[in-house]
């Protein structure tokens, strides 16, 4: 087992094998993001089988490198699309127009208008001005209500920014029909990181709330959107995906069984194992004689992909060739000049005494919202490189 793979149990490093093969054999001259396309196939299969009867939409956003988007059209995926460019991308990977959805509720009245004329049917909406939109651009499409979530135990709740009240969605329901537009469903998003199965189920009743209420009000509804929210292991165990993804059937089913269509939108979960970032240490050193933490520079930071850091929301897992040696706390920034350009400080990081500049690091765990959050070259720094094998 080479260097960056030591600590792993079998199972942790299974994912991402071939990734960390790939970067111990190769040299990079700038931070590179490395995915294995058939570490994502793999997560795919297993979130299907777990899944059953719902339809997987990968969520383009979380990493729409070329590579990974012809592999998931190779396993039959569909595809949620939150812009005329990724709409564009899946097209390029070999996607038909009918596995697409324009899956953001705040849309340009033209990428509406583009997605309808090469065949996209299914749209998301949370209020009336995108439904006008949608009439006025795409007549007679179907649409999907997205609910705001009222509770969230997720690490990362999704709960003001989109969606509409309970109260609004029965309105919204009428105002679409009123415009000539098929109510296709109900959607919402449980959270990023939804770390456990049982976390969803404040959710589910809200949402078979609001499906009863529809239904009772002479609403047909076809669709049951599920959203993302499908977990990846930052160093911690996670539930296996297949297991994960069939305790959330089970829920839905409970409360759904008679829904004609189910529809998952997994992005971090289905991607972000099968990536990791090879990095470099810039620098490391001290503010003064007496500092308790060293300062490790890298040569990639919050504005080269790893913008997640943000509050230390991830931490991510990093390895390097020193990781036989002792260990100690240090504060991790990357390599800008941005104060805000720090990783982990609040609880700072522990990696071996002996680092130095030029010591190569391996950040676990980086396939999902890295590449898509990397600037175009922030101070002058390269945007990180992707590589998929």
């Amino acid at each position: 087992m080479n260097a960056y793979a030591a600590g792993l149990t079998a199972r942790q490093c299974e994912p991402v094998s071939r990734t960390l093969s790939f970067i111990a054999a190769s040299r990079f001259d700038r931070p590179t993001l490395v995915v294995d396309a058939e570490a994502v196939a793999a997560k795919y299969q297993a979130l299907a089988r777990g899944l059953g009867r719902a339809r997987i939409h990968y969520a383009v956003k979380a990493n729409p490198a070329p590579g990974i988007l012809k592999r998931l059209v190779q396993e039959g995926a569909n595809f949620d699309a939150a812009s005329r460019a990724e709409i564009e991308m899946c097209l390029a990977a070999g996607a038909a127009a009918g596995r697409i959805t324009f899956g953001n509720t705040i849309k340009r009245p033209a990428d509406i208008a583009f997605a309808h004329s090469i065949g996209i049917t299914r749209f998301a909406a949370d209020a009336r001005e995108e439904l006008d939109k949608l009439a006025e651009n795409a007549p007679g499409a179907k649409v999907c209500l997205r609910l705001i979530v009222e509770t969230s135990e997720a690490d990362w709740p999704l709960s003001r920014k989109f969606g509409c009240t309970s109260e609004m969605a029965l309105k919204l329901m009428d105002y679409a029909a009123a415009r000539g537009l098929q109510l296709d469903g109900l959607s919402f998003h449980v959270g990023s990181q939804t770390r456990e199965p049982r976390m969803w189920a404040g959710t589910l009743d809200q949402v078979a709330g609001v499906w009863r209420q529809a239904e009772k009000a002479g609403h047909k509804l076809n669709l049951l959107n599920i959203g993302g929210g499908f977990p990846a292991s930052y160093g911690t165990d996670m539930m296996p995906a297949e297991d994960y993804a069939r305790a959330v059937m089970d829920m839905v089913d409970d409360r759904f069984g008679g829904v004609p269509e189910i529809m998952a939108e997994p992005g971090r979960g289905l991607v972000a194992e099968a990536g990791a970032i090879a990095a470099e240490v810039l620098l490391v050193s001290r503010k003064h004689d007496d500092d308790l933490h060293r300062w490790v520079y890298l040569d990639t930071g919050r504005f080269s992909g790893l913008a997640e850091t943000m509050d230390e929301a991830i931490r991510y897992r990093i390895t390097t060739d020193r990781d036989h040696e002792a260990t100690g706390p240090c504060i991790l920034a990357g390599p800008s000049c941005d104060s805000a350009d720090v990783l982990y400080e609040r609880k700072p990081y522990q990696l071996p005494l002996g680092l130095k500049g030029g010591d190569r690091v391996v950040i676990h765990s980086c396939g999902a919202y890295t590449s898509t959050y990397a600037s175009v070259g922030f101070n002058g720094f390269p945007p990180l490189d992707v590589v998929v094998i």
